[in-house]
């Protein structure tokens, strides 16, 4: 498909509050569509958007929710994060090839026992996760670094950090996530371009909504009576509880990203739920890294009691702590 050039209005132009271009990826629903028409939507006209899906025909929710800043400062255009070749398109198609932000947020899920995934699904997962991001960061980074400019935003995950009970295929691309940008992110230093990890906990969207939907109907024949069971018995109850105790919205998120994207000083992590903290934070506390094995084991197979006491107190917190985001300072 050929792609217009980007000519977005209402925008500040010059001095401090010049407009700075940010591509996002995954905007037809969840995550990134808040995060896009949160940006085109800035007080401050700091933003010129550039909205991308992998299907055009699912554009219409990113529209509506655009509003007036539909072809004002948002534009959406089609990117494909599998496809080198519409990653350059897209990108050939903004004046100068000038991506001042990227929000990397396009991804796909999949939970549940791993007999009963293929390795053909495992590795499309990593298609989009993982190889998606490499492919957009090789094609804008060079750019920046010509520049001495830039900002490379990361939609990772808690399960970056730690990994959970049948999140194995989604929490090890998580994982490679945090490691690519580390390891880049040392680099990038060096050229005035900054790297940050958005690690969100449970947000309740769509996506998450189909993903335990197709989980509640999933073939178990590959796996085991017992596994079985603990996923349909155990874990799909936990996680429900878990997500109506600590889930986000994806409004929430956004304002995460914005604070992010606006700091003076960008941290390269920054979690969005306080109360998921705890959890991550074991892993931390315990080089050997039995602690949080241990904890978890028990929680879900020996303490559900104390689990559902637990989330309960989390789910008032959770309410009271609904305030504006705020970043950690540095040390």
């Amino acid at each position: 498909m050929k792609h217009g050039i980007l000519h977005l209005k209402g925008c500040q132009q010059g001095g401090a509050m010049a407009c700075r271009n940010v591509l996002v990826t995954g905007c037809s629903s969840g995550i990134g569509l808040a995060v896009a028409v949160r940006l085109a939507k800035d007080e401050l006209k700091r933003f010129r958007v550039v909205a991308t899906m992998r299907d055009l025909d699912r554009r219409g929710s990113l529209e509506q929710a655009a509003g007036n800043a539909l072809n004002n400062t948002l534009e959406i255009k089609e990117m494909d994060v599998r496809s080198e070749e519409s990653i350059k398109e897209c990108v050939n198609s903004i004046p100068q090839r000038q991506v001042d932000v990227l929000v990397n947020n396009a991804g796909v899920g999949m939970i549940g026992p791993l007999e009963c995934q293929s390795i053909g699904s495992m590795q499309s997962l990593f298609d989009t996760n993982f190889f998606g991001l490499a492919r957009v960061v090789k094609e804008v980074l060079p750019d920046m670094k010509r520049r001495q400019s830039g900002h490379i935003v990361v939609m990772s995950s808690v399960m970056g950090i730690q990994g959970l009970l049948f999140n194995d295929v989604y929490s090890a691309s998580k994982f490679a996530v945090e490691g690519f940008c580390e390891s880049l992110a040392v680099q990038a230093m060096k050229f005035n371009v900054k790297m940050s990890l958005i690690e969100p906990g449970p947000v309740i969207t769509e996506f998450e909504n189909k993903i335990y939907e197709d989980a509640a109907n999933m073939d178990l024949s590959d796996t085991d009576e017992e596994t079985a069971k603990i996923f349909k018995q155990i874990y799909l109850p936990y996680s429900k509880a878990i997500f109506t105790a600590l889930g986000q919205t994806p409004q929430d998120i956004a304002e995460h990203t914005l604070k992010v994207i606006t700091s003076d000083s960008p941290p390269f992590r920054h979690q969005t739920n306080k109360l998921y903290t705890p959890l991550t934070a074991l892993k931390q506390a315990d080089p050997s890294g039995r602690l949080p094995l241990d904890a978890f084991y028990k929680i879900t197979f020996q303490h559900n009691r104390v689990l559902n006491a637990s989330l309960a107190l989390l789910r008032l917190l959770h309410r009271r702590s609904r305030k504006e985001p705020k970043l950690e300072k540095p040390a």
